[in-house]
């Protein structure tokens, strides 16, 4: 992958205009970022050229020389650096002799997942490039967008995952895991590689380089973070990157890539201190694996499609094991079906290449059909709460005890103190008239500090709050600067259901969530003061409180849950909606309250700002959970393809909470924890994620590239997107095309209106010799059968399993059940099944 030259963004990080021709800059030439790709294969596909060391880890020490001096790595590449330059050459050619004479500027070269290159140029010359022989595609640039102390424990993973590879100073140890976001901060301490007595090894057969800037100077990666770059030329030719706040290097000026890294594979035993306060140490699911971070999303505007692919591209060519991308398209891809756009096609070929790719499914549940990650080579992920809890609460003088929000100490014990309201302890100088948010307390010197000193301040929390135009962190300093004993912060009726994640404050305080409990509040406020009949000033303060305190954890029996913003099945498969035979999200992971590394200047959560940690959700945070547990199976089984890890992940996850009742998803944004029934596959996938059984699986059930590409093949219409537009092989090679439900998926999905269904799994033991019985619940309305019921298979052996299915009930809804298979050594697999079907009547004879 060639990217846009250097001096292109060494122009921009010093704010100079680099380019007087770029995108809408001039009404007669109209340009936009194209994604062009060739009909010859790129370098994955070429069987000559690929020699990437899967299932390999050669560590430092081992005799042959590093690729590492002081922890940075040469500017190499392993397989296809020359093919890379030759490509890059025929792309210039190309463009040369298509527009010959006109302005252009080519951003990227992708040769070795896509062969294709990123070009700024108007739609006419567009079009020209089109009608080139050598050209099989071309596709307007789009956005996308962004999507822990206690979760190994809750994972069980001090006694489970990590003690089976030596302890959590092994864990993941030798995986790269390359992270598609926002940058990284490669001053936090989980990403040293001094912590432990035990130094790091070079990983071998990654060949990443580490950029260096004056935002990421000389030093910047160790043996830990191995790699790191950015890329941001489609960003830059929009006139939108800002140097002083997007950073033109792989920095971190968001905060969300730097928590997303930790998640997956922060250290060990890192203190997390917010506000002063200790909230235990932090870990990453992985804590040994490194990381090589490629920057394409930003903080003040997001990112590009064609920034993305050649992060993915690159990746790649480092030799990364796992790609984590916590993002997703703003929009559905258009076309015949989701599956062919230039972010899917390239991690397929990176699939191919032996690299395990998750994805967050997208923060836009709890709709169905709100997935925003599609293809079956792609494991996404939803996101679950786990089971602790930051509880605060208020008690007031009439013994009324109201909850809230806010990790923040309590009162002194047994001492009631004065509530005492914003709007009525105004200086002389100061009225609602002249600030209508004055409540908001922003501003120390609007307040009488006489009536405050020693009370409780009860301030206003806006839909101000929500925009960034009011903030916390200045209402605390306004209660600090008047010597309050605390801070009380009701919600204004208008702000409804917003959901609060749990907020530091550095002194006493708490926030009313909702707008039914500010009321109740504030009726017991009003009810006890005295006011003055003419000016109707208060002349008595009545109302005391205390306040209990936040930063307690606390466990709750009934996680996990599926969260309402974790986006759901089923999986569409084109812009009209069509359901795919997919199911998706694959499964679930804790996404919800995640306490993780926060870059020195993220901004991505203001009330973390200048913290070392910040507390988030999303499924941005489940996304890089499974990538790190995912470093844990490639570490012990380093053969396994992308899709056997997947079938780990998937057959052994759980569908049950820690009570041992049915994990529940909620159903409604506002008031989520009154609106939940049980989760189906269409919330879940197939469970929420078991990390220690996932490493003795016992049965994996195994798909190839080929089969991936039988199954696009099989789409109406599609062969000649598939050869011309991405991968340069035709479907003729492909003899027997297949549907969505014949991929050998741990799960079974069947959306077609059909009466009847016969589906094949073939299972692969991976463990001893072994019985399995077969049972299954079959959906409602449908009746099935599974062959064999019974069977024994020794090691590396594999068992076709043939399922039936015959509708007995029409149905426009889904239905769902699952194929258990029970080994007589303790191993379990199970299948979620999801079947639409609708019975067709011969009319002749009705």
């Amino acid at each position: 992958m060639e990217s846009v030259s250097w001096l292109l963004l060494v122009l921009v990080s010093r704010g100079m205009v680099v380019c007087t021709w770029c995108q809408n800059s001039r009404a007669e030439a109209i340009t936009a970022v194209y994604i062009v790709t060739f009909k010859q294969a790129p370098v994955v596909h070429d069987y000559g050229v690929l020699k990437k060391e899967t299932n390999v880890f050669r560590h430092g020490g081992s005799g042959k020389s590093n690729r590492m001096d002081k922890g940075r790595h040469r500017n190499t590449s392993r397989s296809g650096g020359s093919s890379g330059s030759y490509i890059a050459r025929v792309h210039d050619s190309l463009l040369k002799k298509a527009l010959k004479g006109e302005k252009y500027l080519k951003l990227y070269s992708y040769h070795y997942l896509i062969n294709g290159f990123a070009v700024l140029v108007t739609p006419q010359q567009a079009d020209k490039l089109s009608q080139r022989t050598e050209v099989a595609n071309i596709v307007l640039d789009f956005s996308v967008r962004t999507a822990t102390t206690h979760t190994p424990q809750f994972l069980g993973l001090p006694n489970g995952a990590w003690a089976q590879r030596g302890g959590y100073d092994s864990a993941g140890e030798g995986v790269v895991i390359g992270f598609i976001d926002t940058g990284i901060d490669p001053t936090h301490p989980s990403f040293a590689d001094d912590v432990s007595d035990r130094p790091y090894p070079v990983p071998a057969h990654y060949s990443g380089i580490c950029e260096v800037t004056p935002d990421f100077p000389s030093g910047s990666c160790n043996r830990k973070l191995v790699g790191a770059r950015h890329f941001a030329a489609s960003a830059i030719t929009r006139g939108i990157f800002n140097a002083s706040q997007d950073y033109a290097s792989p920095f971190d000026g968001d905060g969300h890539g730097t928590h997303t890294a930790s998640v997956a594979a922060g250290n060990h035993g890192i203190p997390v201190i917010v506000s002063g306060h200790h909230f235990g140490n932090a870990s990453g699911m992985a804590p040994r694996s490194h990381i090589a971070v490629y920057k394409s999303l930003y903080k003040s505007f997001g990112g590009f499609a064609a920034d993305v692919v050649a992060a993915i591209d690159q990746a790649a060519q480092d030799g990364v094991d796992i790609i984590s991308l916590s993002i997703t398209p703003n929009r559905r891809p258009p076309g015949i079906a989701t599956f062919f756009n230039p972010i899917d096609m390239a991690l397929l070929s990176a699939v191919k290449a032996g690299i395990f790719v998750v994805q967050a499914a997208g923060n836009t549940g709890p709709a169905p059909k709100s997935v925003s990650s599609f293809s079956p080579w792609i494991f996404t992920v939803g996101a679950a709460a786990h089971d602790r809890v930051y509880q605060n609460s208020i008690v007031l003088g009439n013994n009324r005890s109201i909850a809230g929000v806010g990790l923040a100490p309590g009162t002194d014990k047994d001492t009631m103190y004065k509530l005492v309201s914003a709007l009525d302890v105004l200086n002389n100088d100061t009225s609602i008239s002249k600030d209508m948010y004055v409540g908001e307390c922003q501003d120390s010197t609007n307040f009488d500090p006489d009536h405050v000193q020693g009370n409780l301040l009860l301030c206003s929390y806006s839909i101000r709050f929500v925009l960034g135009l009011s903030t916390i962190q200045q209402a605390l300093e306004t209660a600090n600067n008047l010597s309050a004993a605390g801070i009380v912060f009701y919600m204004d009726p208008f702000v409804i259901g917003f959901q609060l994640n749990p907020t530091p404050l550095k002194m006493p305080g708490i926030i009313i969530p909702t707008s039914d409990d500010s009321k109740i509040l504030l009726q017991y406020y009003n009810s006890s003061v005295e006011r003055d009949g003419q000016t109707k000033q208060v002349v008595t303060f009545g109302a005391t409180a205390s306040i209990l305190g936040g930063l307690k954890a606390n466990y709750s029996f009934s996680a996990p849950k599926v969260m309402y913003y974790s986006a759901r099945g089923p999986d569409p498969e084109d812009s009209s909606l069509t359901n795919a035979d997919i199911l998706k999200p694959n499964l679930v992971a804790p996404g919800n309250f995640i306490w993780a590394a926060w870059s020195s200047v993220g901004t991505d959560s203001m009330e973390f700002e200048g913290e070392n940690f910040a507390m988030m959700s999303g499924t941005s945070m489940a996304a890089p959970h499974i990538a790190g547990l995912a470093a844990l199976i490639k570490q012990n089984f380093p053969s396994f393809s992308p899709s056997a890890i997947a079938s780990a992940l998937s057959t052994t996850a759980s569908l049950y909470d820690k009570n041992g009742g049915l994990i529940m998803a909620q159903r409604a944004y506002a008031n989520p924890d009154q609106n939940q029934s049980p989760a189906t596959p269409f919330d879940m996938g197939s469970g929420f994620v078991n990390a220690t059984a996932a490493l003795n699986p016992g049965l994996i059930l195994d798909s190839s590239y080929d089969d991936y590409m039988s199954f696009l093949c099989g789409i109406n219409g599609s062969a000649p997107i598939v050869f011309w537009n991405y991968t340069g092989q035709s479907c003729w090679a492909y003899n027997n095309t297949i549907s969505g439900a014949d991929l050998n998926l741990p799960s079974i999905t069947i959306v077609t209106p059909n009466s009847s269904r016969t589906v094949q799994r073939t299972v692969t033991n991976i463990a001893g010799n072994e019985t399995y019985s077969v049972g299954w619940s079959a959906p409602y309305g449908v009746s099935m059968k599974v062959a064999p019921t019974r069977f024994t298979i020794a090691n590396g052996q594999r068992q076709v399993l043939s399922v039936s299915f015959n509708a007995t009930v029409n149905s426009s809804s889904a239905t769902f059940g699952r194929i258990g298979l029970f080994g007589t050594q303790g191993h379990a697999a199970n299948i979620p099944l999801s079947v639409m079907v609708k019975i067709f009547y011969n009319s002749t004879n009705s």
